[in-house]
């Protein structure tokens, strides 16, 4: 069990984090295929909606400031963890311990940037890498129809290793049950599937050795059409799958009823990732290939398929969304080669007409993206922030926020087509990380929820872990990883 996943464990945090401080020092000279970038942050004039976020990120994640007055009465900048944990033993905040923020203030300093470890190697291509809620079990998904659960604290052992059912191009998207019971996996087909995790059958091959039960999204709307599912995702409550499609519409689930409740046609073309915005349920957010963001409200729809609000900004389609789990924030990452930060208090009522930006001809599937591209921005642009440097090319690549617990959700982290991962400021929209070491795209990663360990997996077949401090061992060289490659 990780350390930092119970509350007694939080409350002794005081050896954890000065071993951190000295390891740190001592893996200065480790061998480790990372780097700490130092980009300038890009101009940006200050509005009321920049200086908002950067104040709710800033009461997630920064110390009592009681904390960083402990010599001689001055604030030091940065705030020494060594100091912060004197200031908690003489009570400095009157409160006898860390507060959440203190504790995201400390470990978001620590990002998880040394490694990597290996802990798969297939020879197909990974699609979907994902931790569940608590980071206990961890899932990836490959183009051969291959579907592994791993128990991450008993040392990444294959707890489910699942045979897709109906497979079409690959496994595009998966999403835990929020109580860990249940996994849903789709692909290219209209059909959406769902499989015990906490069964006693390791090897699950569909309706072989285990059920894998089907949910059939078509209608008789879409006039028995076969359309692909590229983004599924559960309800807070576990009762419902919303997901995105290739037939340019959303569709909701009913687990409970075992019935489709709802399909909007949302977009003018591909919905490449759908979400939740909160624990309500009630707000939806969709990303498409018509560039557009749209926000969906369940509670009021007097008009079939007009959505509550369309945010404009990007110039090419969208791969995916993050919500903050605010209801107000999310960001997008787009194939015009940036992650916007979105609010949605800032959104249109309408959708705009086609302003026809392109003067060029352009597919991300086998092109570089046009480097006179890279200077146009779109005249009504809603967005509140924009983040450069990763590359989103031949693939549906994710970005993410950071995790809540341990960052405070200050950072925002994404995949990237130049094989690596990227790790961006969310205020100042400076690189802070990127992290080398695959030899393929990578279409996805994640942050574990409380312990410093982001994982990734790539087009070349490989998840790896990164961490801080590490796992007590090396990090696996090349010559290992050339000898370990195609052992499945």
């Amino acid at each position: 069990m990780y350390l930092m996943s119970t509350g007694t464990a939080i409350n002794d945090m005081g050896h954890w984090f000065s071993r951190l401080e000295l390891e740190s020092e001592l893996l200065d000279g480790f061998s480790c295929n990372y780097e700490v970038v130092g980009s300038p942050a890009p101009k940006r004039p200050p509005t009321s909606l920049d200086h908002e976020i950067a104040q709710l990120t800033k009461l997630r994640s920064e110390p009592h400031e009681n904390l960083s007055r402990v010599l001689h009465g001055k604030r030091e900048s940065p705030i020494s963890t060594v100091k912060m944990l004197a200031g908690r033993e003489a009570n400095y905040s009157g409160r006898g311990r860390f507060s959440k923020a203190d504790r995201c203030h400390v470990l978001s300093k620590y990002l998880p940037v040394n490694g990597p470890w290996v802990v798969d190697q297939m020879s197909s291509r990974a699609y979907v890498s994902q931790f569940s809620a608590d980071g206990s079990l961890f899932v990836a998904a490959f183009q051969g129809s291959h579907i592994r659960i791993y128990d991450v604290e008993r040392g990444w052992k294959v707890q489910k290793n699942i045979l897709a059912r109906s497979l079409r191009w690959t496994v595009t998207d998966t999403s835990f049950s929020p109580d860990q019971r249940n996994l849903v996996y789709a692909t290219m087909s209209p059909i959406v599937h769902i499989v015990n995790v906490g069964s006693a059958t390791t090897e699950s091959l569909a309706n072989i050795t285990e059920v894998h039960d089907g949910m059939d999204l078509s209608d008789d709307d879409n006039g028995g059409y076969s359309f692909g599912i590229f983004s599924v995702k559960f309800s807070t409550d576990g009762r419902e799958i919303v997901a995105g499609s290739s037939d340019d519409a959303i569709y909701v689930y009913d687990l409970e009823a075992k019935q489709l409740t709802l399909r909007i046609s949302a977009h003018k073309s591909d919905v490449n990732s759908v979400c939740f915005a909160d624990e309500s349920g009630h707000l939806i957010f969709s990303g498409s290939d018509d560039n557009l963001c749209k926000v969906w409200d369940r509670r009021c729809f007097r008009v079939k398929g007009k959505p509550a609000g369309v945010l404009i900004g990007h110039l090419e389609g969208i791969t995916f969304l993050d919500s903050r789990g605010d209801s107000r924030y999310f960001i997008s990452n787009g194939k015009d080669q940036t992650i916007k930060l979105w609010d949605i208090r800032n959104m249109s009522s309408n959708s705009p007409c086609n302003l026809g930006f392109r003067n060029y001809e352009w597919d991300y599937r086998w092109m570089d993206y046009p480097p006179q591209a890279r200077e146009l921005k779109h005249p009504g642009d809603q967005s509140v922030a924009t983040y450069r440097g990763h590359s989103v090319l031949r693939t549906l690549i994710r970005c993410y926020f950071s995790p809540e617990y341990s960052t405070g959700q200050k950072y925002i982290y994404t995949g990237s087509y130049d094989s690596c991962i990227h790790i961006y400021d969310l205020v100042t929209g400076a690189q802070v990380a990127k992290l080398q070491y695959h030899k393929s795209t990578i279409r996805d990663c994640s942050w574990h929820p409380s312990y410093p360990m982001l994982v990734s997996s790539s087009w070349d077949g490989d998840v790896v872990k990164w961490e801080f401090p590490g796992n007590g061992e090396g990090p696996v060289s090349m010559k290992q990883e050339r000898g370990r490659r195609h052992r499945y």
